[in-house]
């Protein structure tokens, strides 16, 4: 029974308007290719920074600066800023789920009927 319940919530989930323009908002970003030039750049220098860190060194000015570069360059494309709004809009509408569930869960320890289906 709880897995069917979870189920059918998935199933509005994802009938929900805030993750419909979740998906929208991920297939642009997808198709824009200056957005995904600059975040292919971001990760080679994210994974070079990081490997820098975990060697124990200092990461160059440089290198600090192409990636806060990168990153205002990114965050300024209209894509990424739409995806970033639909999802912080489907986060707001999971804490509220996340909320209606942990009071049901307390609603249910409290309770002192069992049931089973």
């Amino acid at each position: 029974m709880v897995f069917e319940r979870a189920k059918e919530l998935g199933r509005m989930l994802g009938q929900s308007d805030e993750y419909r323009a979740l998906v929208r908002a991920n297939d642009r970003l997808k198709e824009d290719t200056e957005a995904n030039q600059l975040l292919e750049q971001l990760k080679g220098l994210e994974e070079r920074l990081q490997g820098t860190i975990q060697r124990g060194e200092e990461p160059i000015a440089a290198d600090r600066d192409a990636h806060e570069g990168l990153l205002r360059r990114i965050e300024a494309l209209p894509g990424y800023q739409g995806f970033v709004a639909a999802q912080t809009n489907f986060d707001k509408l999971m804490a509220k789920v996340n909320a209606q569930i942990l009071d049901g869960m307390k609603d249910g320890a409290a309770s002192p009927i069992i049931t089973l289906g």
